[in-house]
């Protein structure tokens, strides 16, 4: 098992930047995929990157460009750098761990984060 923790959330605003970090226990940290997803109020919960266990990366379509997934084994966390940050990026962003690369179905990753708040003010 792998616990998640995620920070580094806060409020900024428009075209500026934040640098959200997942931070796992759990001595199987090494051996998983970690994603990252975003839920704004109202709306379907949606990927933004995943990264795997050998630090190759998947960005969704839209939001190439301005995330950067990163991960530090040694460390056992996993950040993701948000540039040019628009109001509707506001959302609760959460990282989870899958075995699998890459996995695009939120619904089946294993194990979840509680989420760190992304508020984008115009």
């Amino acid at each position: 098992q792998v616990q998640l923790v995620e920070s580094g959330g806060g409020l900024v605003q428009a075209g500026g930047s934040l640098r959200l970090s997942c931070a796992a226990s759990g001595r199987t940290f090494s051996l998983y995929n970690i994603g990252w997803f975003r839920q704004a109020p109202g709306k379907e919960r949606e990927l933004v990157a995943i990264i795997s266990r050998a630090a190759n990366t998947y960005y969704a379509d839209a939001m190439k460009g301005r995330f950067t997934i990163s991960r530090d084994n040694a460390k056992n966390t996993v950040s993701l750098e948000a540039n040019s940050l628009k109001p509707e990026d506001t959302a609760v962003y959460f990282c989870a761990a899958s075995p699998y690369f890459p996995n695009t179905d939120s619904s089946t990753y294993a194990f979840w984060g509680q989420g760190t708040q992304v508020t984008v003010s115009s």
